[in-house]
């Protein structure tokens, strides 16, 4: 194909954070590279040199604490994703750091974006940064800097190689440690987590509660009724299609899954059409070390809990381990692998479990790993189903596992899991050493 063929549709989608200036050359930057890139394939159309993004403010910014101000981190976020011209933009909801957002935290995110694009004027031009010293600055830097991580990926043999290997994976996980660490040591403030708090907490906002049996049955209901109405010999046909291509190496895969769609297959059906001939893919989880160490060694905590781990070591005869896990279809697993860095540090042996688990896939890598706690993160509002299943079938079997939960889990659900047999829940903005200490006295009791 040639690069005008395709290059005008393509676009991207980017995160933004709370460094106001940062994220404003951010975007530029990508411009920049973008064009560089595909100027190289020799392009008549302009359009194929102009970048093409979306926008998302951040989600791990925002702080079950204080939640109100939430919407102004959210605002400051857009603004910056405004001002480095992104195309469309997504502004989360104040109340995503605790549960799904409500119709009412909904709206205050949505109208943030038309008072930003209607009563200030900051749409009125184009790149508005453009001349300032410091953001040209900022610009140039990053510029080079990614360069240097496309020519790192390029010599490797490009992304997929560069994904084998796990690079892209450990420095997103290296650099969500690094912060982690400076946040737990309050060398990075967070206004309402960390600094300025407020103990006198205004009464709980109102949040949004999903039934998920009811979800889960209504969509299995559903699949049953489209699998009974549809042409199964149809289904049988554009399946067996996908699967030829992938033995072959030979046709267009999306254009026959979007046949085979057209047909009502479902998405797994589709999938396992593929994985019949690729196998499934296995992400290389690797545990990186000394980065949340490097930057919080000094802190109180962090030493009370490597002292409590050296403890449990010596009594017990092995180091504490813990498996942190995912199920359903939650794939947000920055968090999670946060905590798996964190603990690492901290003197545990640590297992991460793949995504998108069912509680019984946990439950039996929980007893071949011989765990004695095992972690839950939960960002998906399914921990009221999927958590007191994977309880259910450990308590099937004689075992000591401590199991404790994190993640986005509304304060009200906090009773019913410890009724459920959680031992420990740590919210949005637990200070990840403190979490240990709370884990390793429970284990250390006689």
């Amino acid at each position: 194909m040639e690069i005008d063929d395709f290059a005008p549709r393509l676009s991207f989608f980017w995160g933004i954070g709370m460094n106001y200036f940062m994220e404003i050359a951010k975007l530029r930057a990508g411009r920049i590279l973008w064009a560089r890139i595909v100027k190289d394939f020799n392009p008549k159309n302009n359009k194929s040199m102009s970048l093409r993004t979306h926008c998302q403010t951040s989600g791990w910014t925002l702080t079950e604490q204080d939640p109100f101000n939430n919407i102004t981190r959210t605002c400051i976020e857009a603004m910056a994703a405004i001002m480095g011209g992104t195309q469309s933009l997504h502004t989360n909801a104040l109340d995503e750091a605790i549960a799904l957002p409500t119709d009412f935290s909904a709206k205050i995110a949505r109208d943030t974006q038309i008072y930003l694009r209607d009563e200030i004027g900051i749409c009125d031009t184009v790149d508005p940064w453009g001349g300032s010293y410091y953001i040209e600055k900022l610009t140039h830097d990053i510029c080079e800097k990614a360069w240097e991580h496309i020519t790192e990926i390029e010599e490797l043999g490009g992304m997929e190689k560069a994904i084998e290997k796990g690079i892209p994976k450990i420095k997103i996980e290296q650099a969500a440690a690094r912060k982690q660490a400076r946040i737990d040591s309050r060398k990075d403030l967070i206004i309402g987590l960390n600094t300025n708090i407020i103990n006198d907490q205004e009464k709980e906002i109102d949040l949004l509660e999903i039934n998920n049996q009811t979800v889960r049955e209504s969509q299995i209901k559903l699949l049953k009724r489209i699998k009974k109405e549809r042409n199964q010999k149809n289904i049988n046909l554009a399946l067996d299609n996908i699967t030829k291509a992938c033995k072959n190496n030979s046709g267009n895969l999306l254009e026959l899954a979007i046949i085979a769609a057209k047909e009502r297959a479902t998405l797994g059906e589709i999938s396992m059409a593929c994985e019949k001939i690729y196998g499934r893919y296995k992400a290389n989880n690797q545990i990186i070390s000394g980065i949340y160490k490097m930057e919080i060694d000094d802190n109180k905590s962090f030493q009370e809990a490597k002292i409590l781990s050296d403890k449990f070591a010596e009594t017990k005869g092995r180091r504490p381990r813990i498996m942190i896990a995912k199920m359903g279809q939650d794939g947000h697993d920055r968090g999670a692998k946060v905590v798996a860095t964190s603990f690492a540090d901290l003197g545990f042996d640590v297992d991460i479990a793949p995504l998108f688990q069912t509680p019984e896939e946990v439950a039996k890598q929980a007893f071949e790993n011989d765990v004695h706690v095992l972690g839950i993160s939960s960002l998906a509002a399914g921990h009221k189903t999927l958590i007191p299943r994977l309880i259910e079938l450990l308590n099937q079997h004689e075992n000591n596992i401590l199991i404790i939960a994190g993640g986005v889990i509304p304060k009200k659900d906090y009773d019913y899991l410890f009724e459920k047999g959680v031992h420990d829940i740590f919210g949005p903005g637990t200070v990840i050493a403190n979490s240990a200490i709370s884990i390793l006295k429970k284990l250390l009791k006689p």
